[in-house]
C-alpha cells in the first residue's frame, strides 16, 4: 500500500466504526512523554478517535520503570484503565495469571494476527497458555550507537564506523570540550547499554547463552570479561554526562555537546522533532558497527478486564486499530521503530530505519532481555549496572562476579 493511499484508507475507517454502537471514552496509559514519543502517540489517538470512540491520554512521566508500578497498582487495586502499554515479554504475566487482563484471542483470530505479525516471537510474547493477551504495536531495538556529525567535525576526527573507532576518538572529543558518551542516570539506561555491548562485542551466540540459557559459566568467562572491559571504557567516556532522562542524553548528541549515545531506535523520534536528518546531521550504527544484530522487542498494549460493556467494545476497536496498516505506518514513522506488519509500505523511511529493515529482512534478530528475564532478574541487573557506572571504584572483575551470580539465579 502506497503512503498516499493510506490517508484514504484511514478516512474510510471513520465511516466504518468497527461495530461501535456508541462513542465512549477509553483511558490509555503509557510512558511516552518525550517530544518524539508524544508526536507518535498522537497518531494512535487520531486513528482510535476515527472509530467513533475517544482516546483519553493517560501519559505517566518518567520511564517504564516509573510507570509500570503505577499501572500495575491501579489494575490490582480495582481502578483499571481501558488499555495500557507494556514491553513485549513478561511484564504483565502475573496480571494475566491473576485473571485481570482481557483475552484478545477472538480479535486476533478474526483479524489474522498470526499471519501478519512478524516476527512470530512478538505475538508469542503476548501468548500465555495458548491465549493472546496483547496487541503488539512496534519493533524496538536497543542495538544502536547514535553519533553527532557536528561533534566529530569540531573535534577534528572522522565520524567513527564502529565502537572501537568511537573509543579511540574519545580523547579528541574531550580535548574539544565534548562529552564522548551521553548516558542518563536511570538504571535501565546503563543496564541496557551493557546488554547492547554484549551483542556487539561478544556476539549473538554468547548473548543467547547468557540470557536465554542462563549459562553461569559463560557469564563468568572470558568473552563476558571483554564486554566488561568495553563497559569500563563506556563508563569513563560517560563521566561528564550529568543528565537523568534518556531524551536529555539524546539532546546532548543533537546539540553536539556529546559525541554519541547507546540508545534504542526510539531516539530517532527526538532527532526528527529537532529537524535533523539521518546521514547528514547524525550517523547511526546498528550493532555499534561491530555485529549488526537487532532485538525484536518493543511495545504492546494490554487490556484490563472491564465490566462496562461499551468500554469493552471500545477495547476491541482499539486492539483492531493498532494493527491496521495505516496506523502502523503513521505511528512507527514518528516513533523511529519498525512496524509489526511486514506488508506495509515505508517509502519515506529514513536512512537509519532502512538499515533496521534490512537487518530484519536478513533475519539477524534476537529476543531482548525483557522477553528472556523476569522483572525481578531485570531489576537486579539494573541495580548492578547503575552502581557500576556510578562508582568507578567497582572493578570490572568484581562487577562480572556479581553479574554471573544474577544469571545463575535468573528466572
Amino acid at each position: 500500500m502506497k503512503l498516499r493511499s493510506l490517508a484514504s484508507a484511514l478516512a474510510a475507517t471513520v465511516a466504518l466504526p468497527l461495530g461501535v454502537a456508541q462513542a465512549t471514552d477509553l483511558e490509555v496509559t503509557h510512558w511516552w512523554t518525550s517530544g518524539g514519543e508524544a508526536a507518535a502517540v498522537a497518531e494512535l489517538a487520531k486513528a482510535f478517535d476515527a472509530t467513533g470512540n475517544k482516546w483519553v491520554d493517560g501519559a505517566i512521566a518518567g520511564s517504564g520503570g516509573t510507570a509500570r508500578p503505577i499501572m500495575i497498582s491501579r489494575i490490582t487495586g480495582g481502578d483499571p484503565m481501558g488499555a495500557t502499554q507494556f514491553n513485549h515479554g513478561r511484564q504483565a504475566q502475573e496480571l494475566v495469571e491473576a485473571g485481570l487482563m482481557r483475552d484478545l484471542t477472538d480479535v486476533a483470530t478474526r483479524e489474522n494476527w498470526k499471519e501478519i505479525v512478524k516476527p512470530a516471537s512478538l505475538l508469542d510474547s503476548c501468548t500465555i497458555e495458548g491465549k493472546i493477551y496483547c496487541a503488539p504495536v512496534n519493533i524496538h531495538s536497543w542495538q544502536w550507537l547514535w553519533l553527532s556529525n557536528a561533534a566529530f567535525k569540531q573535534a577534528g576526527v572522522p565520524v567513527p564506523k564502529n565502537w572501537d573507532e568511537f573509543v579511540a576518538a574519545a580523547p579528541a572529543l574531550e580535548k574539544a570540550g565534548i562529552v564522548p558518551l551521553a548516558l542518563g542516570g536511570q538504571p535501565w539506561q546503563s543496564s541496557g547499554a551493557f546488554d547492547v555491548l554484549i551483542v556487539a562485542v561478544a556476539g549473538k551466540d554468547v548473548f543467547e547463552k547468557v540470557f536465554a540459557q542462563k549459562d553461569e559459566e559463560v557469564a563468568a568467562g572470558p568473552e563476558i570479561a571483554k564486554v566488561f572491559k568495553a563497559a569500563d571504557d563506556a563508563r569513563r567516556m560517560a563521566k561528564g554526562s550529568n543528565v537523568q532522562d534518556w531524551n536529555q542524553a539524546t539532546n546532548l548528541v543533537i546539540t553536539g555537546k556529546a559525541g554519541g549515545q547507546i540508545m534504542g531506535d526510539w531516539a530517532q523520534g527526538e532527532f526528527q522533532v529537532a529537524g535533523q536528518k539521518a546521514g547528514v546531521d547524525y550517523t547511526c550504527l546498528p550493532g555499534l558497527g561491530l555485529n549488526e544484530v537487532l532485538a525484536t522487542g518493543g511495545d504492546a498494549f494490554y487490556f484490563p478486564l472491564l465490566e462496562d460493556e461499551e468500554k469493552s467494545k471500545a477495547q476491541e476497536a482499539l486492539a483492531s486499530t493498532l494493527l491496521k496498516p495505516e496506523t502502523q505506518v503513521a505511528f512507527n514513522l514518528k516513533k523511529g521503530s519498525l512496524p509489526v506488519r511486514g506488508d506495509v509500505d515505508l517509502a519515506t523511511a529514513n536512512d537509519c530505519m532502512r538499515k533496521g529493515l534490512d537487518i530484519l529482512a536478513k533475519g539477524s534478530v534476537i529476543q531482548w532481555t525483557d522477553q528472556l528475564l523476569s522483572p525481578d532478574s531485570q531489576k537486579q541487573k539494573e541495580d548492578l549496572f547503575s552502581e557500576f557506572f556510578a562508582n568507578p571504584s567497582m572493578t570490572p572483575e568484581d562487577a562480572q562476579k556479581r553479574f554471573a551470580d544474577i544469571i545463575a539465579a535468573a528466572d
